[in-house]
């Protein structure tokens, strides 16, 4: 074996990137690298980047510019250029920015080994193609180390919905489905090496059609089941979801799996149905509404998360009211919400756009909402057992950190727990962002 060399991932955007900078780790693993933590030590420093929010391209071109300096003193230091930016800009990234010596599309990982080879023998390499080998299948062999208790697992990628905001079908390519057997088998893995939760991955996760053991299509919740009958695996999650793939067993997964956690983050991005159309969701403010009581009718406890845009072109006041009334009637225990901005290529930059501070004043009132919907629902847990996971120890002495089965953070003092125990805690105390509780002792 050769001399072990350095390698610094640094991870934006989503939990999909999270998980692909895993395998690009896994993948350089095997060309002789081990992970640090820090860029001023590295040999090679990977980027994965995320073209969702604002000026993403320009964010990447500063964090760049930063390392110039750690190239001029190691002029054998390698910089790649990973995932969404990497996708969308390709060899522009290289041309604005010479010290980059790779560009490697969310699809074309895998091959990071003989990119580094040829990067190493003096020349660049670029690799944004769709290609027809699986990444999956490609690192499936690689080494893998211990994990902590959670996990993600990518079991489908790529959107087929093209809504007018987004970059993702350009990006990340159609939607494609892993085999059920292949993430039954990561699974296992994934458990034998310590996990205990897993949270499948998608752009649209819930439109999963993996080709199944024994034949035909597996809908994502035949999949769910399945990873239930896995010994050792205690919780199941899944994001992100799209209100039309929302099918019946799914729904009614959510009242009949033990392992499936009540929680379920539901994008409807606006309460309009005007600029629902505009943004081509294929769905209405009153299907949405109807959605979430079917699914609250087969779990009347589950947590409800989504995501929302304001500010989206031709957006009115009364266009955003009618999202400020869908978000009280929804009444959601976490949300995420964005001002639009602009994504070359996409339809809807071309459009007549609302003005920044009309979005701003309209996304705080919109935050302001949300967040005290979230305070509500998480002080209502006081005086509640919930299963708590515990992930890691506290800033105090004595103190461990979990996650609830409604993906709250919870802390206990004096905890005799270990990372990865999943056990009953009682709810004492609602915090600004946590809840702190107590050990249940049989």
């Amino acid at each position: 074996m050769g001399d072990v060399k350095k390698l610094f991932i640094k991870t934006y955007g989503c939990q999909m990137n999270v998980y692909d900078s895993e395998r690009m780790a896994e993948a350089m693993g095997g060309a002789g690298y081990v992970e640090t933590q820090t860029p001023d030590d590295a040999d090679m420093i990977l980027l994965n980047t995320c073209h969702i929010r604002e000026k993403a391209a320009e964010k990447v071109y500063s964090e760049l510019g930063r390392f110039r300096d750690l190239k001029t003193a190691n002029p054998d230091l390698k910089i790649g250029v990973a995932g969404c930016v990497a996708q969308a800009e390709g060899e522009e990234i290289m041309r604005r920015q010479p010290l980059v010596d790779l560009v490697v599309g969310p699809q074309s990982y895998h091959r990071l080994p003989q990119m580094e080879a040829k990067v190493r023998a003096g020349g660049t390499a670029l690799d944004t193609d769709f290609p027809t080998d699986d990444k999956f299948d490609t690192l499936r062999h690689r080494p893998k180390a211990a994990r902590g208790p959670t996990a993600f697992l990518t079991v489908q990628e790529g959107c087929d919905k093209f809504c007018a905001f987004c970059v993702v079908p350009y990006t990340r390519g159609a939607e494609v489905s892993r085999p059920a057997s292949r993430i039954l088998e990561e699974a296992r893995n994934l458990v034998e090496r310590g996990v205990r939760e897993i949270t499948l991955l998608g752009q649209n996760v819930n439109a999963y059609h993996g080709a199944g053991e024994g034949g035909g299509d597996w809908t994502l919740a035949r999949l769910i089941w399945a990873l239930n009958d896995i010994d050792g695996l205690e919780r199941i999650r899944f994001t992100t979801s799209h209100p039309n793939d929302m099918g019946d067993d799914l729904i009614a997964a959510h009242g009949e799996c033990a392992k499936l956690m009540p929680y379920l983050h539901l994008p409807v991005q606006s309460g309009s149905d005007k600029i629902l159309k505009r943004m081509n969701r294929s769905h209405t403010a009153e299907s949405y509404l109807r959605l979430i009581e079917r699914i609250r009718a087969a779990r009347p406890d589950i947590l409800l998360s989504g995501d929302f845009i304001v500010g989206f072109p031709e957006e009115t006041e009364a266009d955003f009211q009618a999202t400020m009334d869908l978000v009280e009637e929804v009444n959601y225990g976490y949300a995420y919400s964005f001002k639009y901005s602009t994504r070359p290529g996409t339809p809807a930059a071309e459009r007549a756009q609302v003005e920044e501070d009309v979005k701003s004043e309209r996304l705080q009132r919109l935050q302001a909402l949300i967040t005290r919907q979230q305070r509500a629902i998480q002080d209502a847990m006081v005086g509640r057992t919930v299963g708590v996971l515990f992930e890691k120890p506290g800033r105090l002495e004595g103190q461990m950190m979990g996650k609830s089965d409604y993906l709250h953070a919870v802390h206990v003092a004096n905890a005799d727990v270990a990372v990865g125990d999943l056990v009953p805690v009682e709810i004492i105390e609602s915090g600004t962002n946590s809840l702190a509780g107590r050990l249940i002792r049989p």
